[in-house]
C-alpha cells in the first residue's frame, strides 16, 4: 500500500489518480496515525517550505515520517516533497526542514532569457548514481517542472539527476530509501508514470 501524506499543500488528487491509473493500492493519509502501516510513503506538494514544515509539524506527520523512513520504508518526494528534505529553505525567510539530505533550496537568480518561476518541460541528466525509479526511462527525458526555487544538494552523491536552467541544478535525489524528484511526475505523461511504477516495485 502507497500511502500519500495530505498536509494541506496541494496536488494530492492528481498524484493519487496518477497512482490508481497504473493499477497500485493508494490510499490519502490525513491523519498522523495513518502512517503506522504504510510499506511505502508519498510526500507531494506545491507552495512555501515554511508553510509547508508547519503543516506537516502541526499535523504530528514529521515523527512517524522520520520513523518509517528510518525503518528502510520507500519514499518518494515530489517537487515541494524533494526540497523539504534539504536542511534548510530561504523561500520567504530561512527555515528549517527535514535535514535528511544536506543542502539548501535558494530562488533562482535573475537571467536573462529566463522566467522565475520555471513552467513546463525541461529535461533530466541522469548522473552516475542514477536512481532506481529512473529505471526504463531515457537519460535526458523532459518532465513537467513548476517551481520558482531549486535544491543546492551538498554531497554530490545523494544527487541523481541534473536539469539546467540558466544553469545545472539538482532535480532529482537518491539516498537510500529516500528518492524525491523537482518535477511532477503526476504530470509528465508516460516518462512520469514510469517513475511512479518503479516507486511502487520497490
Amino acid at each position: 500500500m502507497i500511502s500519500i501524506i495530505d498536509y494541506g499543500s496541494g496536488n494530492i488528487s492528481s498524484v493519487y489518480n496518477a497512482f490508481q491509473h497504473i493499477g497500485c493500492r493508494v490510499k490519502v493519509c490525513t491523519e498522523a496515525k495513518d502512517l503506522l502501516n504504510a510499506d511505502k510513503i508519498v510526500l507531494p506538494g506545491v507552495g512555501a517550505s515554511r508553510e509547508a514544515m508547519n503543516r506537516l509539524r502541526d499535523g504530528g506527520f514529521i515523527e512517524p515520517l522520520l520513523e518509517n523512513i528510518a525503518k528502510g520504508r520507500p519514499f518518494l518526494g515530489i517537487c515541494l516533497g524533494l526540497q523539504l528534505l534539504l536542511s534548510r529553505s530561504f523561500e520567504f525567510g530561512e527555515n528549517s526542514c527535514l535535514n535528511l539530505i544536506e543542502g539548501e533550496v535558494k530562488r533562482f537568480p535573475p537571467s536573462e532569457g529566463l522566467k522565475v518561476p520555471q513552467i513546463g518541460w525541461n529535461t533530466v541528466k541522469f548522473t552516475e548514481r542514477a536512481s532506481p525509479i529512473f529505471k526504463g526511462v531515457r537519460d535526458e527525458s523532459y518532465f513537467y517542472f513548476v517551481h520558482s526555487y531549486y535544491c543546492d544538494v551538498k554531497d554530490p552523491v545523494f544527487k541523481a539527476g541534473e536539469t539546467e536552467y540558466g544553469f545545472f541544478y539538482t532535480s532529482a535525489v537518491c539516498k537510500d530509501n529516500i528518492y524525491a524528484v523537482q518535477f511532477h511526475p503526476e504530470r509528465s505523461q508516460e516518462n512520469g508514470l514510469k517513475i511512479l511504477r518503479n516507486f511502487d516495485k520497490l
